[in-house]
Order: C-alpha cells, then sequence, then structure tokens
C-alpha cells in the first residue's frame, strides 16, 4: 500500500509525476484561510509532507499523528521547529548543495552592483538624465583588491570566497562556529571574532542560518563598528539583522550602502523606507531563483521525501535522531 503524502507547492509536472507514482498524492497550492481546515484533515493520514514556504506549527503537527517525514524544497528550515519535529520522531530533510553556487552568483551580484551604483545608474540612463560625463558625485567603490568579511562559512560562504579570492583577488576573512579548512587552505582565508571582521571588512556578507541564536545577530551597535565605506550584503535571512537599524545606518551614514535579496518580511512592503533609499539594492529573494536551480531543488526534495519514507535518511536530514524518539513512543 502507498504511503500518504501531501504535496503543499506546486512544483514541475515531471516531478509530480514521481511523486504520484510512489504515492497516494494530495495537493494543495500553498495552505491559506480558504483551505487550511483541509490541510488539518488531511494531515491525520498523512506520512509525509513536501513543500515550501509555509510554517509547519503546532496546530499542524498535532494533526498529523502519522507523520514519519517532512521534505522542503529549499535549503532553510526557519519554518519548522526541529526539536519539537525531533519529539515528536518526523524527519525533516532539506536541499543543501544544489542551491549553492546559484545563491552566491546572486550574492555576488550584490557586491557588485552596489559597490557600483549599477542599479542607480541604470535607472539615470533610463530617465534620461545622462547629459555630460559622471562626475565624483556618481562614482562608486572598488571591489578588485578589497577585504570581505563573511559571516557563515558553510557551502554557500565557501563559493563566495572563491569568487571573491580567485575572480577579484580580495583577502577573505570569516567568522564561524569552527575553523572551515579548506577555505584557509584554498584562498587563504582567515577566521576571526565578530568586532575584527566588522571592522576590517570592505563588504560584510551574511549568509549565516537563521535560528533563535542568530535573529536580529546584526544590529545598531554591530552596524556602528562597520567602516564607513562599507557595504552590508545580506543573502541568507533577512530576520539576522535588525531592519530599522540597518535603516538608520543608510540614513545617516553610518555605512556606504547595503544590498540585500531577504528582508525581515516578505514580501517587502511598498511602504518600507529600504525601497526610497539610493544606496541600497533590493532583490525579491533570488538567490536560488533560475529556472535550472530550481528544478534541481525539487528534484532533490523528491528524492529526500522517497528515501526517508523507505528508511534512508543518510542524505541532507536535519534531525537523524528522530528515529530515536519514534522509537520511545
Amino acid at each position: 500500500m502507498k504511503p500518504n503524502v501531501i504535496l503543499y507547492k506546486k512544483i514541475p509536472d515531471d516531478q509530480l509525476a514521481r511523486l504520484q507514482s510512489h504515492f497516494n498524492l494530495t495537493f494543495f497550492d500553498g495552505i491559506n484561510d480558504t483551505n487550511q481546515a483541509d490541510f488539518i484533515s488531511a494531515l491525520k493520514e498523512a506520512d509525509g509532507i513536501i513543500g515550501a514556504s509555509c510554517p509547519i506549527t503546532t496546530r499542524y503537527l498535532d494533526a498529523a499523528k502519522k507523520l514519519k517525514a517532512a521534505s522542503t524544497i529549499s535549503v532553510g528550515v526557519d519554518q519548522f521547529s526541529i526539536p519539537e519535529m525531533t519529539e515528536r520522531g518526523i524527519y525533516l530533510m532539506h536541499t543543501p548543495g544544489v542551491l549553492t553556487e546559484t545563491t552566491a552568483d546572486t550574492i555576488f551580484t550584490l557586491i557588485l552592483t552596489t559597490a557600483r551604483r549599477a542599479v542607480e545608474m541604470a535607472e539615470m540612463v533610463k530617465a534620461g538624465q545622462w547629459t555630460k560625463s559622471i562626475g565624483p558625485e556618481f562614482y562608486g567603490s572598488d571591489v578588485n583588491g578589497k577585504t570581505i568579511g563573511i559571516l557563515g562559512m558553510g557551502r554557500i560562504g565557501y563559493a563566495v570566497a572563491k569568487r571573491a579570492a580567485a575572480g577579484f583577488g580580495m583577502s577573505v576573512i570569516y567568522y564561524n562556529d569552527s575553523v572551515n579548512e579548506m577555505a584557509e587552505r584554498d584562498f587563504n582565508a582567515r577566521r576571526c571574532d565578530l568586532d575584527t571582521l566588522l571592522s576590517d571588512a570592505d563588504f560584510v556578507c551574511v549568509v549565516l542560518p537563521l535560528s533563535p541564536e542568530t535573529e536580529k545577530f546584526i544590529g545598531k551597535e554591530q552596524l556602528h563598528k562597520m567602516k564607513r565605506s562599507a557595504f552590508l550584503i545580506i543573502g541568507s535571512r533577512g530576520k539576522i539583522v535588525d531592519e530599522q537599524s540597518l535603516i538608520d545606518a543608510l540614513q545617516e551614514g553610518v555605512i556606504r550602502g547595503a544590498g540585500l535579496d531577504v528582508f525581515e518580511k516578505e514580501p517587502l512592503p511598498v511602504t518600507s523606507p529600504l525601497l526610497s533609499l539610493p544606496n541600497v539594492v533590493a532583490l525579491p529573494h533570488i538567490g536560488s531563483a533560475t529556472h535550472e536551480t530550481r528544478h534541481a531543488m525539487v528534484v532533490c526534495a523528491v528524492d529526500n521525501l522517497i528515501a526517508a519514507l523507505d528508511g534512508d535518511i543518510s542524505q541532507n536530514c536535519i534531525n537523524p535522531t528522530a528515529g530515536c524518539a519514534a522509537r520511545k513512543v
């Protein structure tokens, strides 16, 4: 008998067919007020769930008495309470690796466009305001040869360091819980404390995962430790930075500029002061948004769920000890 699985996000037809061949599949096009009751009802018989961009709350988990595995189509797992899922014996699978290079490309796009004021200058040209050779008031900042400080030296941090060191001759410093020997060997990266990174880096690049320990990790105090000529680049989760403190710092000239792909609230409200600041490049959370990478993420998530419900959690499992909790029940 096939396991019962809920899919709560649209996915490509080829991967939908794979799920249908392995499972009794129930589909929800996202979860909202109109279908929440039906979703909760379906959870009562679900062995697995797969999707993205929906917080899986205690209310949902209370209904999912038979749930064995959840597969998120993302590398981030902040939509889930990992301790609660582990306690309930539910494996949580995610998609690291497949989005690393694409996300690093996006982060470096932010570095270059922010430093060279590319968006601002392009809009000036489109508005017909380029009438003579630009003067110093429109100059940007060099990237080549500068110092990049990377907060979080995991897969994506390493990929950003590779681009910085090999492509732009940048010095790499990083803040991380542990030493990344590959980054130090390959790029002569230097691990340092947070205060040193903030004071020394020309580009402070945030790629930390969101957790209770990292929420609002960068606030007023940290921003004031940065160089006035420095740029803040945020490429992981918006809640890691205190957004109001960042707005204040940008308005007051505490730092030169910021490039953001993520925000405290998404989509970013049209009333946000960030949208009126010329020294801000704001993207709509496109870190992994290429056809190739988004498809690869779905393939990985489907692979993960098939394996997990077949008893194999050797790849991409966030909480492998959930099996121990399940055996105690």
